[in-house]
Formats: C-alpha cells, structure tokens, sequence
C-alpha cells in the first residue's frame, strides 16, 4: 500500500486538538505516524479497552478475501442479492466488492466469511494477532455485537497498531492484495490529503457499550498518519458521526 514517509517531526495535531474535537463526548481516538510509531491519544485508558470491532472488521474479511483468491479485485460482482428486503437500500441490489465495501453491507460479508470458513479465519487471525481472535459466538456473526454474544475484541490501540503493520508491510499479503485493499478503502480525495478507512457500528452488546468507530489512514503532507476512533456509551456512538469527527479534525486543521 502507498505509505508516504517524511523525516521524523512531530505530529501535526496535539492532545489539546483531540480533546476539543472530543469535548464532552466518551470516546478515544489513537493517531501515529506510520513512518515514526510516534503516537498521539485521547483518553489513554478508553484506547487500550477491547470493543467489537463491528464493521471495521470488513477491512481484514476483504483482505482475506482477496490473498485466499476468494475474490479479484474491487469492481467485480460479490454480493448477488438473495431477494430478502432488508432496512437498507443498497443491501437490497447486486453489488461489486468495492459497492459492497462502501455500503457496508453485512449479508455480503457474511457470506464471505462463511467462505473463507472457520479454520482459515482463526489460522489468520492468530497470524495478524487480531484482538482477541475469539470467534466462538458463529462463523458468520463473530465481529458483530448482540445481546447474546461474546464477540471478537479488539482494542483502538490494537486497531491502529494492526492497520500501521499492514501499511508498512509486515503482514503476510501480496502486493496484489495491498494494491486492491487500498483502492478500496479510499474515502476521500482532497489537494490537501488522501482519507481511507472503514467505519463500523455497534448496539450494546452483552459485555459491551454502544460502539462507533472509524479506522484507517490519511496521506498529508509527505506523511501518513494512521487512526482509530471510538466512540461510545450514548445513542450517537455510531461511525456516521465517529467519521464525522476524525474529518472536521483533519479538516479543521489543514490535514484534508
């Protein structure tokens, strides 16, 4: 994948930055610079507190995904709608990797999963040391929170470390599969810096509060920074409004 390297300087936000983009809303949020692991936080001990990973975790399914040969590349068909209607538009139509990628349709993505099975996901798992590779609650539901269930976790220091390793290369993917995975994950395109990552939302779960997150990377001035943000614990805990966020921030400050 494209990781921009600088020489070493200081990051270009603060912890007061971060704190003002927070004010009085729970939730943490973890940026490092790819090149340096120079790492910057609010609310340390929210950071290193396991969540589900919720949608975020469609960054790895699709990683698999494409090293398995499961799938080709972003623009083939992936998702060949069932005819159940479900309460989101674009699950309800055939889509391609990257269109189910960006609707964040979970059907498609269960399905995936399903293919690429329990065995090869808990051998890849334990190969990236994702979280707590705990995927005992279903084969298809494992990254998903309930009521009912003990999902995987995974932390927001955990899921910056994760995304800087694949970035940089030392994670087992090919070339291929990085140059895909990127193409995929593009968020948005400014003069000013390049945005990718996924969003993920989940409803309280068994153990665990309403999460909101968005995870990923922004290209910014010969750099790359890598983030992860969570918020939590109130009814707008969602990745809508975690993204929301991360962009005014960057915004804000001149970084896209």
């Amino acid at each position: 994948m494209l990781l921009a390297l600088l020489a070493a300087a200081a990051l270009p936000l603060t912890a007061a930055d971060l704190t003002t983009a927070f004010g009085d809303r729970p939730g943490t949020l973890v940026l490092l610079d790819a090149a340096t692991g120079e790492t910057l936080r609010h609310d340390p001990a929210l950071a290193a507190t396991p969540l589900p990973p919720c949608s975020t975790f469609k960054i790895w399914n699709t990683a698999l995904g494409l090293e398995l040969g499961l799938l080709k590349s972003p623009d083939e068909p992936f998702w060949k709608w069932d005819g159940v209607t479900r309460p989101y538009p674009d699950w309800n139509r055939d889509l391609t990797l990257r269109q189910a990628y960006a609707a964040s349709c979970v059907p498609a993505y269960q399905a995936l999963a399903r293919r690429i099975g329990p065995a090869r996901m808990n051998d890849w798992l334990k190969r990236l040391d994702y979280g707590n590779r705990d995927t005992t609650s279903g084969p298809d539901v494992f990254w998903l929170p309930a009521p009912d269930r003990t999902p995987l976790l995974i932390s927001a220091d955990q899921q910056a470390d994760l995304l800087r390793r694949l970035i940089t290369g030392a994670l087992p993917f090919s070339p291929a599969t990085l140059a895909a995975l990127e193409t995929i994950m593009l968020a948005e395109k400014t003069p000013r810096g390049t945005l990718s990552g996924k969003t993920g939302t989940g409803s309280p779960g068994k153990t665990t509060p309403a999460t909101g997150w968005f995870v990923g990377t922004l290209i910014t001035g010969g750099r790359t920074l890598v983030f992860a943000c969570a918020l939590t614990d109130r009814p707008d805990a969602t990745g809508k409004n975690a993204r929301a966020l991360v962009t005014a921030l960057f915004t804000r400050h001149g970084l896209l």
